[in-house]
């Protein structure tokens, strides 16, 4: 959900390494968009957990406009000592290096409540952004297990699942939270991940693949919400959308002014609260890794995949309405040059700017 923090237009990853190199890779504070405006119309806005979005000060959760934060400024950490697997120490509260004892899943949960209940009383806007099921895995019991830099990354099934055990818990816990508060019919809450599970590990439902890559696996994710007395519960919707639309429902749902803003999303929650009919969309996605680059271009139900690795090019074309699991590919397809070019033009128009 790290996408709906920026305006969704803030420039690609390809220049990681020289952007670090600079001390420079982080997200700008001042192409934050949700607590800026969210404040502006008299909102408390806290994040607590994964930030991932700039190790600097001066990329730190505060100087974008937060007003409270607890968590680690990398994408995983130690679950039980809050260090990466070079052993820095990742764990703030605000601006400052913390510690503190405990399960991080349940570290963040705890500090998530403790923010619900110093602000019922008014409009809040809670980010919560837990690392679980990152690696490295470990259970809430594991606190013995010996994780060195050499099994950071090991894929382990049966702990995954003790993991997301504890995460649901967790979930469910601050729900209880803001029940107790008394908000519920006041507060919208979202389900949502940044991206399809572990191959290995998770269980994918069928679809193509997992995380890393560009098959439905890889970016089809869970999206629930709750809003008492506004989205009866069982509601489906089938709607093809992405996390930054997030970012228009939230700002919508506030009145906050978003004009100054170039937003690429869609309101997906006024969407499914007024029971409008699904429309098509063009959406795209992009990840690069070292030499290797997915990209992918939706239009409709017509999907095309890209895969790029060192000089090697593979690509698949699929229709979705017919094959969700994506396992003929349509290529060669009259409509494939369509697509390419679609996908070429969004990717010279999100080419970094800096």
């Amino acid at each position: 959900l790290e996408c709906a923090l920026g305006t969704g237009n803030v420039g690609r990853y390809d220049d990681a390494i020289r952007l670090a190199g600079a001390r420079n890779l982080g997200l700008p504070p001042e192409q934050t968009v949700i607590p800026r405006r969210l404040k502006s119309s008299g909102y408390t806005c806290g994040v607590f957990g994964k930030w991932h979005l700039g190790y600097e000060p001066k990329f730190n959760p505060m100087e974008h406009g937060w007003d409270a934060f607890f968590g680690y400024l990398g994408g995983n950490v130690h679950y039980f000592n809050h260090r990466e697997t070079s052993n820095l120490h990742v764990l703030f509260q605000g601006r400052l290096p913390v510690h503190r004892e405990g399960y991080m899943t349940e570290l963040i949960t705890d500090d998530s409540i403790a923010f619900v209940q110093q602000n019922r009383t008014k409009p809040f806007f809670l980010y919560v952004s837990h690392e679980c099921p990152h690696f490295p895995f470990q259970g809430p019991g594991d606190g013995s297990k010996l994780v060195t830099a050499e099994n950071w990354m090991d894929i382990d099934p049966d702990v995954y699942v003790s993991m997301l055990q504890n995460l649901d818990a967790e979930v469910g816990r601050l729900l209880a939270a803001i029940d107790a508060a008394g908000i519920a019919e006041n507060t919208v809450v979202v389900f949502v991940s940044d991206n399809g599970g572990f191959a290995g590990a998770a269980h994918m439902g069928g679809l193509r693949e997992a995380k890393g890559t560009t098959f439905e696996g890889g970016i089809r994710v869970p999206l629930i919400i709750r809003w008492p007395g506004r989205i009866k519960p069982g509601t489906t919707c089938h709607q093809p959308c992405i996390t930054f639309d997030l970012t228009r429902s939230c700002l919508r749902l506030a009145e906050a002014n978003a004009s100054a803003e170039k937003l690429d999303g869609h309101d997906i929650i006024e969407h499914v609260t007024s029971g409008r009919d699904d429309y098509s969309r063009t959406l795209f996605w992009r990840g690069k890794r070292g030499n290797r680059v997915w990209s992918a271009v939706r239009n409709g139900d017509r999907k095309y995949v890209r895969k790029v690795e060192d000089a090697e090019r593979e690509d698949w074309m699929f229709d979705l309405s017919k094959d969700q699991a994506e396992s003929t590919s349509l290529l060669p397809n009259a409509h494939a040059d369509d697509l390419r070019k679609l996908l070429a033009d969004w990717e010279a128009d999100v080419k970094s700017s800096r």
